[in-house]
């Protein structure tokens, strides 16, 4: 499957934001032949000592297609999808979508699709992909 154009970009914003990357991409497995899917990547972090490993699988998205509605559509209906298997599969990990601080605000022109993706709890990782840091974490 092809990477996203901001998958490299990503991948070294989450290792400087001190992320090991575990999986490159993420295989989910709901049922073998049928329903397999790629999620983009798996990473791990150390908390504190109390808190443990947090894990999480990331969704990259570049959102600049042409029509960000059309590809917008796509991408919501790809999220739930892997956030249901990851649910089924892998409960403790958390999915995000990875987009650039240009997409997002592409996206806070639409109000709509940002009710959408509080509505439907979409957590995104903000990145700026020039100076390759996390923005923020939008949960």
């Amino acid at each position: 499957m092809a990477k996203d154009i901001y998958h490299k970009i990503v991948r070294e914003v989450l290792e400087k934001d001190g992320w090991v990357i575990t999986h490159d991409p993420y295989y989910l497995v709901l049922q073998k032949d049928v329903a397999e899917y790629e999620i983009d990547l798996g990473a791990e972090k150390l908390l504190a000592a109390e808190k443990g490993e947090e894990k999480i699988a990331i969704e990259i998205k570049s959102l600049l297609k042409t029509s960000l509605l059309h590809e917008f559509h796509s991408v919501i209906g790809q999220y739930l999808i892997y956030h249901y298997g990851l649910q089924k599969r892998e409960p403790d990990r958390q999915l995000y979508l990875a987009i650039s601080l240009f997409s997002y605000k592409k996206l806070e022109t639409i109000p709509p699709l940002l009710d959408m993706i509080r509505d439907f709890k979409i957590k995104i990782i903000c990145f700026d992909n020039e100076t390759k840091e996390i923005i923020s974490w939008k949960k």
